[in-house]
This record gives C-alpha cells, sequence and structure tokens, in this order.
C-alpha cells in the first residue's frame, strides 16, 4: 500500500477552496502531483477560477448541508473511484461574546464543527474499507487558546478539534490518517475584514500558502497537530498554569479593545 505520505497521483477534496487557505491547499496538491482536485465552495464563480487554475473541477457546495457533503463526496466517487485526502477547510469567523444572536451561534456550530462531522460520515465507509486515507481538518490556534473577542468562533473551533482527536482514536488503527491545522493570523479575507478588532493577529499574519506548506509538511510526517505559527506550541503549553494563563489573556483582551476604539 502506498504511504498517504505523498500527494502525488492522489484524488483530493478541498472544501472553502475558492479562497485562502483552501484556495493555497488546492494550488500546492496540483503542484504536489495529485491526480484530481475537486474545488469545493459556497462561491461557484471562485471555486470554478482555481478549479481552472489547478486542472480540478469547481463543485459549488455548502459544507453546513450534510446533503450537499455527500454530494460532493459521491462524485468525487463516481468520477474517481474514491477520495484519498480530503481537506475540510471551510468555516466561519463570527465574533461576539455570550450575547452573540443565536443565529451566528448556530451558523458557527453548523459550519465550523458539523461540517466536519458530515465529512467523516460520508467518507470513513471508503477509507475504512480500503484501509487508508486522510483528513485534513483547518481547525485554528483558537481551538487551543481560545480567541479575546469571539466567543462564538473559540468555542466550535475547539469542539472541532475535541472531533478530529475523536476521530483520530476511534479509527486511526483502522487507516485513517488525521490531522488538524491550527494556525493563527493568516492573511485571509476573514482576518483583513475584521482586521481593526483583530490587529493584535496581524503583526505575525503568515500567507495562505505557508499555511499549505505546513500541511504538506505535517502530512509527510502523519502529525496529527500541524501548526504553521511554531510559537503556539509555546502558548499552548503555558495554558498548564491555567490562572495565570487566564489572567493573560484578560490583559490582551483590554489590550486588543483599546486599540480598537
Amino acid at each position: 500500500m502506498r504511504s498517504l505520505m505523498e500527494l502525488a497521483g492522489r484524488v483530493v477534496v478541498v472544501t472553502g477552496g475558492g479562497s485562502g487557505i483552501g484556495a493555497a491547499l488546492c494550488r500546492r496538491c496540483a503542484a504536489e502531483g495529485a491526480a484530481a482536485i475537486l474545488v469545493a465552495d459556497v462561491d461557484a464563480a471562485a471555486a470554478d477560477r482555481v478549479a481552472a487554475e489547478v486542472g480540478g473541477a469547481g463543485v459549488l457546495a455548502d459544507v453546513s448541508v450534510e446533503a450537499d457533503v455527500q454530494a460532493l463526496v459521491q462524485r468525487s466517487l463516481d468520477e474517481h473511484g474514491r477520495i484519498d485526502v480530503y481537506c475540510s477547510n471551510a468555516g466561519v469567523g463570527i465574533g461576539g461574546g455570550a450575547d452573540a444572536p443565536d443565529e451566528d451561534w448556530q451558523r458557527s456550530w453548523d459550519v465550523n464543527v458539523m461540517a466536519h462531522v458530515f465529512a467523516a460520515r460520508a467518507i470513513l465507509p471508503g477509507m475504512l474499507e480500503r484501509g487508508e486515507g486522510y483528513l485534513v481538518g483547518t481547525i485554528s490556534a483558537a481551538a487551543l487558546l481560545n480567541h479575546i473577542v469571539a466567543a462564538p468562533y473559540a468555542a466550535t473551533k475547539a469542539a472541532a478539534l475535541s472531533f478530529l482527536e475523536w476521530l483520530s482514536i476511534a479509527h486511526g488503527d483502522a487507516g485513517l490518517r488525521v490531522s488538524a491545522v491550527c494556525p493563527q493570523g493568516v492573511r485571509t479575507p476573514m482576518l483583513l475584514r475584521d482586521a481593526d478588532t483583530q490587529a493584535f493577529l496581524l503583526e505575525s499574519a503568515i500567507e495562505p500558502e505557508q499555511v499549505a506548506d505546513a500541511v504538506v509538511e505535517g502530512m509527510r510526517e502523519e502529525r496529527f497537530l500541524i501548526l504553521p505559527h511554531p510559537e503556539v506550541a509555546e502558548l499552548w503549553a503555558r495554558k498548564a498554569d491555567y490562572d495565570r494563563w487566564l489572567r493573560g489573556m484578560r490583559r490582551l483582551r483590554a489590550r486588543a479593545l483599546h486599540a480598537a476604539e
């Protein structure tokens, strides 16, 4: 059985592939010699543009709708017979606190959590039958470190990380490989749209292509946790002293809110 550590000759699906990290993943997969790339996005025109660039196929799909995810997976099975790598990349960044509207909490849950659940339901049967397959989830450093101005985002990203951990625990010995990609600030439309309230992330923000590079490297090493910002590992370790870490996060929040005024 050929190792999934190499993307050459592989069938790859990327959700949220029309822009940002997703588009960068598509380009990198093409550069690595992927046999087929399905570029899925809620923006059909964006998906088609990236697909044309990488020699793939654009697919209109809303990953918060299970039927769309099932149709996406079925298309790959019909056209290519399998999915080797599923990049569950689509996400939404919604700010606010406990008082955020219910619809914002629900949207965050549907896209940031249930999209991974829907993907797992659709791809697991085929991958487990073959004894191999790779699920790469674009999560966020917020899953490890929280987010000082976005409770719906932080809470749902933490839930998504926990689900990917569970998948690895439950199916890792059966051939399923799982990686959780947890960057901090990335220069994508999502971050730049809210630059005023997330200025604290812009200073160390990296390009989507750097995330894609980190993903390929992490897959080759079959690492569960992929950290495009190496400093996240140190910040995460500091949480061992929870009270001290919370005090530090409160100070960071106060500075960020003051700067946004």
